[in-house]
């Protein structure tokens, strides 16, 4: 496995980049979606949560490359973007119709789970403006070229399961990096609602083992690894209830790294869920042949979406700031840890506070 080489942080507009749609989340809090008469707004995107991250907790320069319709619920989750500090200059508009039959904006009903009732989403998103995207619709060339440029372009398999075109876009995407010397990340993240009605695993499959051969980095959980390039975890139960072989994942990183030799670092969560709102969190990375672990430890939960986004991102930081992999791993598995205990799908935490659970300190009261 090769090493990572960046673009100079001076030679460029942004340290990252994501492309992925941002939708409209409405929560209901403690409560349920199908009984609640009052839901909290938040934005949230599985790419664009990476972006959100690095900028409001790492102090990042980030941008997001996604769609809108043009009309009050773009407008809204543009503001929230904005007020996130993520640089939104690169959303395509897309006129609006007035009912949205031919282009409208997504919506994410998410509840929070507690206990022995697992968290639930309900997505509203067909037909959306970001799905609609396709090849040729992104100047890609100006992005990364040498009038703006950046050090990192992260999307993933949520963006490429959008439609039938977005695929290609992501395809344009990574080839205009790896010319200009991007770092490519990718999160698996396979969601069965949005790949059943289009062919199921095997499409899933058939999509991103030839994005996968584009990328640098990758990361994904174990379902991610089966469902979406057919690699499976061995001795490990169906339900993730035990505890954790960490020499199974371990085996599972290394037939990745064998599949795609193009891969420079391969990550994944380490994830038992003993009740919804009671987690052991942990993270396994593989670079330069060499494995960096971070192992569980329990983690009390009050919103377990974005976890994930938020491992991603505080990797990305610790390879962007010259981070070894062991620190880099430990960060985002601090990151998301602290995501996990604010509402929402971003990041609300702060590097300090990130720093002290990587180091071990305790929730005593800061005052």
């Amino acid at each position: 496995m090769e090493e990572l080489k960046l673009r100079p942080q001076e030679e460029v507009k942004w340290d990252s980049i994501s492309l992925g749609e941002v939708m409209l989340r409405l929560d209901p809090g403690e409560g349920r979606i199908h009984t609640t008469r009052q839901f909290t707004a938040w934005e949230g995107g599985g790419e664009y949560n990476v972006a959100r991250g690095l900028k409001r907790c790492f102090g990042l320069r980030t941008a997001i490359v996604t769609s809108f319709a043009d009309n009050p619920v773009g407008r809204l989750v543009e503001d929230f973007i904005y007020q996130g500090g993520v640089d939104g200059s690169l959303i395509k508009w897309v006129p609006y119709d007035g009912i949205g039959r031919t282009v409208r904006n997504g919506l994410n009903f998410t509840e929070r789970g507690y206990g022995v009732r697992a968290a639930v989403g309900c997505s509203d998103r067909g037909n959306t403006a970001v799905s609609q995207l396709k090849a040729g619709d992104i100047d890609w060339e100006g992005i990364f070229g040498p009038r703006a440029g950046s050090r990192w372009f992260h999307t993933g398999g949520i963006f490429a399961a959008l439609s039938a075109s977005t695929p290609g876009v992501v395809t344009e995407a990574l080839d205009a990096a790896r010319k200009y010397g991007t770092i490519s990340s990718f999160d698996l993240n396979y969601r069965d609602s949005l790949w059943k009605a289009i062919g199921g695993k095997a499409k899933a499959q058939e999509v991103n083992r030839e994005l996968v051969k584009k990328i640098d980095v990758l990361f994904g959980n174990e379902e991610d690894f089966s469902a979406m390039l057919g690699i499976k975890l061995e001795g490990v139960s169906d339900d993730f209830s035990e505890e954790l072989d960490v020499s199974a994942y371990e085996k599972m990183l290394r037939e990745v790294a064998v599949a795609y030799p193009n891969l420079k670092i391969i990550a994944t969560t380490l994830r038992t869920a003993h009740t919804a709102s009671s987690n052991a969190w942990g993270a396994i990375a593989l670079y330069k042949d060499e494995i960096a672990h971070t192992p569980q430890r329990d983690v009390d939960i009050l919103d377990r979406v974005g976890g994930g986004d938020s491992f991603a991102s505080g990797l990305i930081y610790g390879m962007l700031t010259g981070k070894d992999i062991h620190w880099a791993t430990s960060c985002g598995v601090a990151h998301g840890a602290l995501a996990m205990t604010t509402p929402g799908d971003t990041s609300m935490a702060s590097k300090s506070e990130v720093e002290r659970v990587m180091k071990g300190g305790s929730a005593r009261i800061a005052r």
